[in-house]
């Protein structure tokens, strides 16, 4: 077919729309190319108690049974810790035990728009900072207000004190060689700071190297979408993980089907999480079961993970 140069053009116009619109809507349909985060297997495993979790009493009693269980954290309050220091650190000698976190344990709260009562909170804070830095913790757990606590309004303004308090706190904790974290609570205990991204951001706007930030798997059931979406957005300002059942906040394990950790604990590997997932529960049976029962549930699903 005999083809002139003003159809050839034509043809070669309407054939290259027609290939634009192929490529957009390539485009629109393929998959958008994502970057998948490294996972070495530089993650590891470091189980940690809370200080009421072993059934003994006497401080190096609790200290045997984990360490037969391979538990290589402990968690204290930090209510009188200043005055235990000597004691820690005796109990822990020569033995494959560190201090992890330190929960709590201050007076008074961070957004009381009382200042008495928000100064007893820092002045408190910064005891227990100075004490968790000397036992080698990576830092005191801090939630900035309870829903039962007065406090201010949940503002923009509030968030700006909020940044300005941690800005001096951290740089406290920074000169002792630890941390203070911060930890989001389910909306039935706290009506700020609910979930890991939210904490990721306050200590992003904070800016100091003293301010970090943790998950507690029993809080993220409430009000996360993904256990692994939630870990990742902490980042490397994630410190910290707590870990219960996620149904009556026992022992993993305690609820069934519904301990399921295996999402989370990928997103921890993606990260290269260094720190400890430490148990923050009671038990509901016997701890003689519930308790190795519930450190190998956690062991199979991070070998799953």
């Amino acid at each position: 077919m005999k083809t002139n140069r003003r159809d050839f053009i034509k043809t070669l116009a309407v054939g290259t729309a027609l290939a634009g619109i192929g490529g957009i809507s390539n485009m629109c349909t393929s998959k958008p190319k994502i970057t998948k985060m490294s996972n070495n297997n530089k993650a590891v495993l470091n189980i940690s108690f809370q200080e009421s979790t072993a059934p003994q009493k006497e401080l190096n009693a609790k200290l045997d049974y984990m360490e037969k269980l391979g538990v290589t954290g402990l968690e204290p309050g930090g209510a009188n810790l200043t005055n235990r220091i000597n004691e820690f650190q005796q109990a822990l000698r020569n033995r494959n035990i560190k201090i992890s976190a330190i929960c709590a344990g201050f007076g008074g709260w961070l957004l009381a728009d009382d200042p008495a009562v928000k100064e007893e909170c820092i002045r408190t804070s910064k005891e227990i900072l100075a004490a968790a830095g000397e036992l080698g913790s990576v830092g005191m757990i801090l939630a900035p207000a309870f829903n039962y606590q007065k406090s201010f309004p949940h503002t923009l303004e509030t968030r700006e004190r909020l940044a300005d308090d941690l800005r001096m706190l951290g740089e406290f904790a920074y000169q002792h060689n630890t941390s203070l974290i911060l930890e989001p609570l389910n909306r039935r205990e706290a009506f700020y700071l609910r979930q890991l991204a939210d904490a990721a951001s306050i200590c992003r706007d904070v800016n100091s190297p003293g301010i970090a930030c943790m998950g507690d798997f029993w809080h993220m059931t409430f009000e996360e979408t993904s256990d692994h979406g939630a870990f990742i957005s902490g980042g490397d300002y994630l410190k910290h993980v707590h870990i219960a059942s996620r149904k009556r906040r026992s022992m993993p394990g305690e609820d069934g089907d519904a301990d399921n950790y295996i999402d989370g604990f990928k997103g921890l590997k993606a990260l290269n999480y260094p720190g400890y997932i430490s148990f923050e529960c009671g038990s509901k049976g016997d701890k003689a079961v519930t308790i190795p029962a519930a450190v190998k549930l956690i062991r199979e699903q991070w070998e799953m993970a």
